[in-house]
Formats: structure tokens, sequence, C-alpha cells
């Protein structure tokens, strides 16, 4: 996310709090199994939940950390804000001693809808146009829809192939941001998660692209809506 560093404006904001997880049991164990035991809970920790299928698996750590064994149970944490991505970087520490990070490779897979066949722009959407199919969404950059409930009173905003896995941003009808609306701007750097005022230059529902004004700044970002009065920068 190399231009966000340069453009978004947003270092000044305000931190998201951590969710923890740590570690027990693991006192004993050889340091590099229980690190990366550890860092492997913390991200379970974050995203195994109902109707998540989660897989990990924690890559070996550098061979030149040459750490004591921890007399303490190791401690992981993951900030909330951090969205699933096939690979991520997660914080271990030995209370008092060390800490570490360790790259843990992803797979989250969720039911989301995918439609049957060929459908065009402006196409109202039923339960035949559609059905649900396990996928991994770390690779769903652009999100998802998965619920048969989403789909009422929405028609698509485009076309879309067989087989396409529904997005928010291609079903029209609703609007939960508005042009000229106020709202937060949230970038993630790297592992940090910060705040930002924002002004919207363009409307659309979840998922929608548009443009953003940072109200401090005066810069102006390309963003993703993730709700009402929330939108998420993109690099």
């Amino acid at each position: 996310m190399s231009r966000s560093h340069a453009s978004l404006g947003l270092h000044a904001a305000a931190w998201l709090g951590l969710a923890a997880w740590s570690g027990t049991g693991l006192a004993t164990a050889s340091p590099p199994d229980a690190i990366r035991a550890a860092a492997e809970h913390a991200v379970r920790a974050r995203f195994d939940l109902p109707g998540n299928r989660v897989e990990v698996q924690a890559l070996p750590l550098a061979l030149r950390l040459h750490l004591a064994p921890c007399e303490q149970p190791l401690h992981a944490e993951l900030s909330d804000a951090i969205r699933p991505a096939p690979r991520l970087s997660v914080p271990v520490q030995c209370p008092g001693s060390w800490a570490v990070r360790v790259q843990v490779q992803l797979q989250l897979f969720h039911h989301v809808l995918v439609t049957n066949r060929p459908l065009q722009r402006g196409d109202g959407l039923d339960l035949a146009d559609v059905h649900d199919e396990e996928r991994d969404v770390t690779r769903l950059g652009y999100g998802y829809v998965d619920t048969f409930d989403q789909l009422a009173g929405r028609s698509l905003a485009r076309a879309l192939p067989g087989g396409s896995v529904l997005t928010p941003a291609e079903l029209g009808g609703r609007q939960t941001v508005r042009a000229g609306d106020h709202v937060q701007v949230l970038a993630q750097l790297g592992d940090i998660v910060v705040r930002a005022d924002g002004v919207a230059l363009g409307s659309g529902d979840d998922g929608a692209r548009l443009r953003v004004r940072n109200e401090s700044s005066g810069k102006v970002l390309d963003a993703m809506v993730r709700g009402p009065g929330m939108v998420q920068a993109l690099p």
C-alpha cells in the first residue's frame, strides 16, 4: 500500500484497539514451535467465526533468530480491524523478554452467492439466479454477498457472466453513502489502522467505489463503502 503513505494524509488519526490472544500451555515448548502456534491461534481467534472455515499455517521463523525459552505464556495479538488476506503478519511476545513477527498464511472459506447463468445490467435477482458456494474470501478483494436477503429489491449494476461471485458493488437499487455525506475513512498501513474525517464525492451501496475528500488535508482518495458513514481507503 505504498501510495497510501504519500497520499492519504491519515497519519495523525487514532489507532484502533487491538484484540489480544494469550497462549496457554506453550511456555515450556521449544521457542520456534511455540511462537508459530501462538501466531496461528491468534489468527484463528480473529477469523474463526460461525459460517467460516479457517486454515492457517505459520511460516518458518528466520534462521538468524536465537530466542530463549519463554517462562510465561506467549502473547499474540491481531488488530480487530485487520481484514482477511492470504498472508498476515502477527506479533508474538514473550512478556518482558522478546518480541517477533510471524508470517501466517490464511485461507478463510465462507459460503458466498454465485450466479447460475449470465445476467444483464438492470436484471432483478431472485433465488433462481444464484446459488451458494464455498470460496476462499481472502482472494475476493472486492467483497462478496453471502445471504439471499441481501438481494431483496436489488438489480444488477452491470452484466455478469455465469459463475461470478456477487459483490456488493454489483448490486444496484440502494445507496448507503450519498455524495456530500460526512464519512469516516479507514486506512490500513501495514498492521496499523487509522481513521480520518472525509466528505463523499459520490454515492453508493456497501462495496461500491467512490471518491472521498479528506477534510483535514483536502486530498482526494479512492475508497470503498463499508457501511453507513464508513468507507475504506483503497491503495
